[in-house]
């Protein structure tokens, strides 16, 4: 079952629900049982690494960049 973070504007606490996706955008109380919280957005890490999956840069230069090399020099 998916978790959720969610934060509370009362309080300021963050607290995690695990809870249906089909649930995912119903209220939610913190702990504390204050009933204004909202739902943070959460970053999903998938196995492996960044630099392992980042393409090595070309000999030469070139590439990349802002605009595909063009503007960065």
């Amino acid at each position: 079952m998916p978790r959720y973070e969610y934060r509370c504007r009362t309080c300021g606490d963050t607290f995690e629900l695990s809870r249906p996706m089909a649930e995912s955008s119903a209220p939610a109380d913190c702990p504390d049982g204050h009933s204004d919280t909202v739902k943070l957005l959460s970053t999903v890490a998938v196995g492996g690494s960044a630099a392992a999956s980042a393409p090595a840069p070309r000999a030469g230069g070139g590439g990349g960049g802002c605009c595909g090399g063009g503007c960065c020099g």
